[in-house]
């Protein structure tokens, strides 16, 4: 199965429309879940995998929702088009790493919903929304869980709640993240200050494809990391007041930094640019860092040649898996960063020319 189809289109949540988009990127709400009855995916067999992936295919598939979801096999697809997948926020690196066992995932054509199954969990719901959307992505995604709970019987215990393989996401199994865009912090190095006391309260950062990944672009994602003994509803408020709080810290930064140097920060958005139309090799590290300045000056109308979408879709489709597949061709070291600065220049001289 080929996923190029996919390309040309960008899922809901990166298309930077929601609200608060100028430093929430996208809001995203997991549920963990197993079926009663079925041993946990790292004490099954084979056998009894599939029997659980072939019960979840024909459930998920059969769902009346708005935008029918597709599955695929992860047997059924390359390496590259797994990582393409994680990518896209699809699916996680884990289920893409995995190389035995029947196990597979389920997305819509926005890309907003998505579930995986045969993962640590039998299935993992995820549900997508552009912007700072709490309140939406957990109505949609308890509308989701509830239609299957009512075809499928799920692992669940009175006192615990939804048994799950980690101990850290019995309970609700709820991993609420938001995924923020914060340069002013970074700039003024106050990024530290501004997350120290999210452990007091049970909130993690990590990087942009999320647990053991790093920072890059500037980009972090904030979620909870307690899923027992508190509600839903309690710990997406105790996600969304840390979420004002740092929202208002990176605003007043990005204020700060213009009052007080705004020729300055031209000339760093001006060399980001332009360093993106010229360079003949470009490693994605470096790619995600410039666009990060280019977007933090649109969002500062510092500059206006290149929309807002167009940086979005640069920072996915720069990305590896994206960038061999629009070249047609698997691409290693130098070859692949050569490619990255071709299809850059390319892409920002018809944004320009667009404009």
């Amino acid at each position: 199965m080929n996923l190029d189809s996919m390309l040309p289109t960008l899922g809901e949540w990166l298309k930077g429309t929601g609200p608060e988009g100028d430093v929430v990127v996208s809001t995203r709400i997991r549920l963990a879940r197993n079926l009663a009855d079925h041993p946990f995916t790292n004490r099954s067999s084979n056998h009894e995998k599939a029997e659980v992936e072939a019960k979840l295919r024909d459930c998920v598939t059969q769902l009346d929702l708005p935008h029918k979801l597709r599955y695929v096999e992860m047997g059924d697809l390359s390496a590259l088009d797994r990582q393409f997948l994680v990518e896209r926020q699809l699916i996680s690196r884990e289920l893409a790493n995995v190389l035995e066992g029947p196990r597979g995932a389920a997305f819509d054509d926005r890309e907003s919903v998505s579930l995986m199954v045969n993962e640590e969990d039998q299935l993992r719901l995820q549900v997508m929304r552009s912007g700072l959307a709490l309140d939406a992505a957990w109505d949609e995604i308890d509308f989701i869980d509830d239609m299957i709970e009512s075809k499928l019987t799920y692992a669940f215990h009175e006192q615990f709640g939804y048994l799950t393989a980690c101990p850290t996401n019995v309970g609700t199994g709820m991993r609420a993240s938001v995924m923020l865009h914060l340069p002013a912090l970074g700039m003024t190095k106050q990024i530290e200050k501004a997350f120290k006391a999210l452990q007091k309260i049970n909130l993690v950062v990590r990087g942009l494809y999320g647990e053991g990944s790093r920072a890059s672009g500037d980009f972090y994602q904030i979620s909870n990391q307690v899923t027992l003994g508190k509600s839903e509803a309690a710990a997406l408020t105790d996600i969304r007041e840390v979420i004002h709080e740092i929202m208002r810290y990176e605003r007043m930064a990005r204020t700060a930094l213009v009052r007080e140097s705004r020729q300055g920060m031209q000339d760093r958005v001006a060399r980001a640019i332009g360093t993106l139309q010229s360079a003949t090799m470009m490693t994605s590290e470096e790619t995600m860092d410039l666009l990060s300045s280019v977007r933090l000056g649109l969002h500062l109308k510092l500059m206006e040649e290149v929309p807002l979408e167009t940086v979005n879709e640069l920072f996915l489709h720069s990305q590896p898996a994206h960038l061999q597949k629009l070249m047609g061709e698997i691409l290693d070291g130098e070859a692949r960063n050569a490619a990255r600065a071709r299809y850059l220049r390319s892409r920002l001289r018809d944004s320009a020319g667009q404009n």
